[in-house]
C-alpha cells in the first residue's frame, strides 16, 4: 500500500489524488469539529469570539509565510538542487531561521497590543465578546510559531514531490482542535479552543518531520543573506500583499459582522468552511500538485506543455466543481442541517448558514480556479499580478460589505465575498491570457459551456428525487433530512456522470477506465 503511494506521488495525477484524498479526510474531520463546536455554543457568543480569535494569528502567518513562502520557494529551490545541492540546504535553513525570527518578533507586538486592536477588528462586541477574544487571541499567536516551521518542511517536501505527510498535516491540525473542544474545553473552559488550535499545529509540523529527515534537510543556525534568499524575500512581497488583502478581507467581514446580529460571525465562518471542502479537495489539491510541473515547464521553457497542463487541469476542476454548485444551491437547508444541526445549534442558525451557503456556492468556480490561475503566474516567477487582481476583488468586498451586510445580514457578506471572487478571478484569468498566448482556447470554453448544461439537466432530476423523497419521509427528524439529500445527491452524481461519459467528456471516461480496471 505504502509502495503504492510514494509511486503516485511522482505523477500529477496521482499527487492530486493523494492531496484530494488527505485533504476530504481533513475536510470530513473538520465537518466534525464544526458539528461538535455547532452542538457545543451554538451560533453565538464564543464561537463569535473564537472565530474573531483567529484574525490576528491568521494576519500575521497567512501573510507572511503561508502559500507566500511556497510559491517563491519552490521554483528557486528546485533551480538551486539542480546546480548545488549543499547550496539549497544552505537556502533552505537560511529561510527557516530568517523567517521564525521575524514571526516571533511580530507575533511578540501583536501579543503585547492585542486589546487595542481586537478592539478595533471586533468594536460591536460586548465587554464579556471582547475579553474572551482577546484571551483566545493570545493562546492562537503561539501556533504560528509551529506553522512556520511546517509551512517550511512543507514547502521542501513539495519539491520533491513527497506529498503524503504533507497532505496528513492537516488531519493532525483539526484532530488538535477537537481534542481541545472534547477535553480541554471541559476542563479549563473556551479557552481550551485555543489551545487546541496551538496542539494542532504543534501535531501539523511534528507529522512532517520524519519526512523531511528522509529527504536529507537538516538544521543549522544559518541566517546568511544569500542572493537565492533575498530572491524569494523579493517574490514572496507580492505574494505577501496579495495574502494581506484577503485578510483584511476577513476582519472587513469580521468587523461588519460584529455590528450584526450575535452569531453573525459564527454562521459566516461555518458556512464558509463548508464550502472549502469543494474548493481544497478539486481546486486546491490539484493547484497545488501541478505547480512544481508548470515551474518545471517554465524553467525549461515548455511552454506547450505549460498550456496543456494548465487547460487540462482547468478542465479536471470544472468538471466537478460546476455540479457541485449546483448541488449546494439546491442542497443548502440539508446541508447545514444534517452537518451542523445538533444540540444548541437550533432553526435560527441554520436559516443564517444556509443563506450564506447559498451564497457561498455562486461563486465556488472563481474560488476553487484562482488556485490554479495563481500558480500558473508565480510559476512565471509573475507574483505582481494575483495582488493587483487581488486588490480590485478586495475594494469588491469591502464596498459590498458595507451595504449588502446592513441589508442582507450575515448572507449579504458571503454575497459580498462571492462577487469579490468573482471579479478577483476574472480579472486574473483575462490578464493570463494576455500573458500567456494560446492558454484561453475556445475548445475550454466549449467545455465550460456543455459542463453547465449537463449540471441543468442533473439538478432538475436532484429536484425531483429531493421532493418525491421529502414526501415519503419525516423531515422534521435527523434521518429523514439525511435519506433526502443523500438520495437526492446519489441520484443526481450518476445521471451526472453517465451522461458525460455518453458525450465522451475525457475525465468521465478517465473515471471509467479506472473503475472498469478495478
Amino acid at each position: 500500500m505504502l509502495k503504492k503511494l510514494l509511486g503516485l506521488e511522482k505523477t500529477v495525477g496521482g499527487a492530486a489524488i493523494i492531496i484530494a484524498g488527505a485533504s476530504i479526510l481533513s475536510r470530513l474531520i473538520g465537518l466534525l469539529r464544526d458539528r461538535l463546536l455547532s452542538s457545543t455554543f451554538g451560533a453565538g457568543q464564543v464561537l463569535d469570539a473564537y472565530y474573531a480569535a483567529f484574525r490576528l494569528p491568521d494576519l500575521v502567518f497567512n501573510t507572511l509565510v503561508l502559500g507566500a513562502l511556497s510559491s517563491a520557494f519552490i521554483p528557486v529551490f528546485l533551480e538551486a538542487w539542480s546546480l548545488d545541492k549543499k547550496r539549497a540546504w544552505q537556502i533552505s535553513n537560511s529561510i527557516l531561521n530568517i523567517l521564525f525570527l521575524i514571526i516571533i518578533f511580530v507575533g511578540t507586538c501583536f501579543f503585547i497590543f492585542a486589546p487595542g486592536l481586537v478592539g478595533l477588528i471586533v468594536p460591536g462586541f460586548g465587554p464579556e465578546t471582547r475579553v474572551l477574544t482577546i484571551s483566545l487571541t493570545r493562546v492562537m499567536l503561539i501556533g504560528i510559531l509551529f506553522f512556520t516551521l511546517s509551512n517550511v518542511a512543507g514547502s521542501i517536501l513539495k519539491s520533491f514531490r513527497k506529498f503524503i505527510a504533507y497532505s496528513i498535516a492537516p488531519i493532525m491540525y483539526n484532530l488538535g482542535i477537537i481534542f481541545g473542544i472534547l477535553v480541554l474545553v471541559q476542563k479549563i473552559g473556551p479557552i481550551g479552543l485555543a489551545w487546541g488550535v496551538v496542539f494542532g499545529s504543534a501535531a501539523h509540523f511534528l507529522v512532517q518531520l520524519p519526512s523531511l529527515t528522509r529527504t536529507g534537510y537538516r538544521w543549522k543556525p544559518d541566517f546568511k543573506l544569500l542572493p537565492a534568499v533575498k530572491k524569494i524575500g523579493i517574490l514572496m512581497l507580492p505574494r505577501c500583499f496579495s495574502l494581506a488583502i484577503n485578510q483584511f478581507n476577513l476582519i472587513v467581514t469580521t468587523f461588519i459582522g460584529s455590528g450584526l446580529v450575535v452569531g453573525a460571525i459564527a454562521v459566516y465562518n461555518l458556512a464558509f468552511n463548508l464550502i472549502s471542502l469543494p474548493v481544497n479537495i478539486f481546486g486546491v489539491s490539484l493547484a497545488t500538485s501541478v505547480f512544481p510541473v508548470f515551474s518545471q515547464s517554465f524553467i525549461e521553457r515548455a511552454f506547450g506543455r505549460f498550456r496543456y497542463h494548465f487547460s487540462r487541469t482547468l478542465r479536471r476542476v470544472l468538471y466537478f466543481i460546476i455540479p457541485v454548485t449546483l448541488l449546494f444551491i439546491a442542497l443548502r437547508a440539508q446541508i447545514v442541517r444534517i452537518i451542523l444541526g445538533a444540540g444548541q445549534f437550533g432553526w435560527r442558525d441554520t436559516i443564517f448558514t444556509a443563506r450564506c451557503l447559498g451564497w457561498f456556492s455562486v461563486s465556488l468556480f472563481a474560488q476553487a480556479l484562482i488556485p490554479v490561475v495563481a500558480q500558473a503566474f508565480f510559476a512565471r516567477r509573475d507574483t505582481k499580478t494575483p495582488v493587483k487582481t487581488a486588490l480590485a476583488g478586495f475594494i469588491i468586498n469591502l464596498f459590498g460589505c458595507v451595504i449588502l451586510g446592513r441589508l442582507m445580514g450575515p448572507g449579504g457578506l458571503a454575497l459580498a465575498f462571492t462577487l469579490g471572487a468573482i471579479v478577483n478571478f476574472s480579472l486574473l484569468y483575462w490578464l493570463l491570457g494576455k500573458r500567456v498566448k494560446g492558454i484561453i482556447k475556445k475548445e475550454d470554453l466549449y467545455f465550460v459551456f456543455k459542463l453547465i448544461i449537463f449540471s441543468a439537466v442533473m439538478i432538475g432530476f436532484v429536484q425531483v428525487v429531493k421532493y418525491q423523497v421529502g414526501a415519503l419521509v419525516n423531515m422534521q427528524t435527523f434521518f429523514g433530512v439525511l435519506i433526502q439529500a443523500i438520495s437526492a445527491s446519489i441520484i443526481g452524481a450518476l445521471i451526472y456522470f453517465f451522461i458525460t461519459l455518453a458525450a465522451k467528456v475525457e475525465v468521465a471516461e478517465t473515471i471509467w477506465k479506472k473503475i472498469k480496471s478495478r
